[in-house]
């Protein structure tokens, strides 16, 4: 069909419902329609006419969804993408599906447990910040001496160190007022070797890297540099430059440390070097340099929380609360970050009833029998193995693979205590229910299962989802307790960790839920926090370089 020329004339009610469907457009982001509208502002009159009705009612289609303000539609619309395939309808006994039905259930929280849990956790949280009852408590609440959020206008040249787990990276970061940081950074592996070796060994290793980084992105070795530390483990603080390791957590049992201050230690491995002029100006926490390092941009950030190979937040607590503290200089400061340590959670008892026999196998088959119990329920280094025994359990009762289990696939991965990776859930969670490609392709890498059928693929995927959704709802639950305490009008929740960042529908569940348990007057933002604790570490240390004059 011929086209007319362009430059036809429009009417102005075209014109302004154009201008309207646009707007609409722009809120939703989508580019696609909006090159559809310049495109029919270029065609004939009647296409003109006809598109624009067309386009306004699809556009208006495309940009209610995002155009809507609730955590919880947004949750929702996000989980209708993740659906539980139904184990019920496949040709299975019903015992059978019965008894896998009784496995999945132990999982589940209804938001009337939720509430128990938030009772018990809020409990906790009072002990922790009282000083006569503190040494009871499973959380610590330990005050970190961050008492101000960023201003944006921090400026230096800042060496950052992060370490919390089998990774360990070293950052430079450039800070200059009302322009976007400049980050460079290397990650360098920790092994086992180290992980559980002396402290020696590991604060060597440390400082080594350190130098390695300097040298090869060509650093000034002559200049002393400020450097903000990431230390993701428990620490009783004393200042922002004193912290003494209270216990070693995520599989590090480094002897010689435990009790020691970790500034000193790994000041005095920098400068036993004599290659690198080095200061160590602050040690923070995980959660603190993801928080501060949202801060930096938003500062209704109140809340820090890291959800990957461990769990941990920290939040905003009026300094009058916080029993635990000594005597505090700074008498105009009326708040301070407060780091929980809630992965202790639960090391008292106080929520057995909540966990399931894979929980309690997971613990007794532990490094550290008896501890970081909730840690042990949400975070990534734990999840796949509750998998990997709810699966083992079920073969052992002939309820899944039960052909393939007679080729002698008992001597494949799948029998060996991890290695049913957490990034395996979110490949599988995010299969198809009707194919199942990636979780057949999984199942045959760890037990070389051929040929897997549907049926089994369903339980596999509704075991996942059972154990992640159990993670989101906990830690929707603590968020929660938080939420109240600090009463604020507006929160966002900075939060990072490999576990949020890569799930495909945590973030999601942990908004529902949160939305669930909290007044609507508590308004909430959920913020993926970008090298948090990195950039959060140097933005403390940019504040305190301010005022020492060996950086003048």
């Amino acid at each position: 069909m011929s086209q007319i020329p362009i430059d036809i004339p429009i009417d102005s009610t075209s014109e302004n419902i154009a201008n309207e469907t646009f707007s609409e457009i722009i809120k939703s982001n989508t580019n696609t329609l909006r090159n559809l509208i310049r495109k029919l502002f270029n065609t004939s009159a009647s296409t003109v006419s006809i598109g624009l009705i067309g386009l306004l009612g699809y556009a208006i289609y495309k940009s209610y969804k995002p155009s809507k303000s609730s955590q919880n539609s947004k949750a929702q619309a996000t989980l209708l993408n993740y659906v539980e395939p139904d184990i019920g309808k496949f040709k299975r006994p019903k015992e059978q599906i019965d008894e896998i039905q009784k496995r999945l259930d132990e999982f589940k929280l209804s938001d009337e447990i939720l509430k128990q849990v938030m009772d018990i956790l809020e409990a906790e949280i009072e002990k922790g910040l009282n000083r006569s009852t503190n040494s009871e408590a499973d959380l610590k609440m330990l005050p970190t001496y961050v008492c101000q959020l960023p201003t944006g206008k921090e400026s230096n040249d800042i060496l950052a160190l992060d370490l919390g787990g089998s990774n360990f990276r070293v950052l430079y970061i450039r800070l200059r007022e009302n322009e976007q940081p400049i980050i460079v950074n290397k990650v360098f592996i920790v092994s086992e070797s180290i992980m559980k070796g002396t402290g020696e060994k590991l604060f060597s290793h440390i400082a080594n890297c350190l130098y390695l980084f300097m040298k090869n992105h060509n650093l000034d070795l002559n200049r002393t540099y400020p450097l903000g530390f990431t230390f993701s483990f428990p620490c009783r603080q004393l200042g922002l430059s004193k912290a003494m390791l209270l216990r070693w957590t995520k599989g590090f049992s480094c002897s010689d440390v435990v009790g020691e201050d970790i500034v000193a230690t790994l000041q005095r491995y920098i400068d036993a070097r004599g290659d690198i002029k080095v200061k160590v100006c602050v040690l923070i926490n995980d959660t603190v340099g993801t928080l501060m390092s949202t801060a930096y941009y938003d500062r209704k950030t109140s809340i820090g929380l890291i959800l990957g190979t461990g769990t941990n937040v920290c939040y905003i607590e009026n300094i009058d609360r916080i029993g635990t503290l000594d005597p505090f200089d700074d008498l105009d400061q009326k708040q301070m970050l407060v780091n929980t340590e809630w992965g202790a959670f639960g090391e008292n008892g106080s929520i057995d009833f909540i966990r399931s026999r894979y929980d309690d196998e997971i613990d007794k088959t532990s490094i550290n029998i008896g501890k970081q119990i909730f840690e042990k329920m949400v975070s990534g280094m734990y999840l796949g193995e509750l998998v990997r025994l709810m699966i083992l359990e079920l073969i052992d009762r002939e309820l899944i693979f039960v052909e393939e289990m007679k080729k002698n696939a008992y001597r494949h991965a799948l029998f060996t205590k991890g290695s049913f990776y957490t990034k395996y859930l979110n490949e599988i969670e995010s299969d198809s229910n009707t194919k199942f490609t990636r979780t057949k392709r999984i199942l045959k890498e760890l037990a070389g299962i051929e040929n897997l059928s549907n049926e089994d693929c369903a339980v596999v995927k509704c075991i996942c989802m059972a154990v992640t959704k159990r993670a989101g709802k906990l830690v929707a639950a603590g968020l929660a307790v938080i939420l109240k305490r600090m009463n604020r009008a507006e929160c966002t929740i900075a939060v990072d960790g490999s576990l949020f960042r890569y799930h495909p529908r945590l973030q999601a569940v942990l908004e529902k839920t949160l939305t669930n348990l909290v007044s609507s007057l508590n308004k909430f933002k959920i913020a993926l926090s970008t090298d948090g604790s990195g950039r959060g570490a140097a933005v403390v240390a940019a504040v305190a370089a301010e005022n020492d004059p060996i950086f003048k």
